[in-house]
């Protein structure tokens, strides 16, 4: 594969990440703070990244189990927490993270949804 056909693949599959978070963001029901994250211009790697340090200390709307496959064959059912839109804006206008980079972009997205 060369270097134009990884840069249109990559690029494809990040669209469709976004595309795909700002449908379930929009359905009104409750997602999880990565999906929030992406709809909210967060690339997917950022997104995955800070997601659990955004939750911690943060009341869920709602939770909900799921299943996890580890190695092999083995699976694991995890419980998820779900943020509606206004408990996650909340949380975004008031949280960055301590690299800087990243600290941009949140408060750009938080900019973006406040706007």
């Amino acid at each position: 594969m060369n270097a134009k056909q990884r840069a249109l693949r990559n690029r494809t599959r990040e669209q469709r990440t976004v595309r795909r978070a700002v449908k379930a963001i929009a359905t009104n029901t409750p997602q999880t703070a990565r999906t929030h994250l992406v709809a909210a211009g967060i690339d997917d790697q950022t997104a995955k990244r800070y997601a659990g340090a955004f939750s911690r200390g943060t009341t869920p709307t709602a939770t909900t189990d799921t299943v996890v496959k580890l190695k092999g064959r083995n699976r694991k059912q995890v419980t998820v927490k779900l943020y509606d839109a206004a408990t996650f804006t909340t949380r975004l206008a008031v949280y960055r993270p301590r690299d800087l980079a990243a600290a941009a972009r949140f408060e750009q997205a938080a900019h973006r949804l406040a706007a």
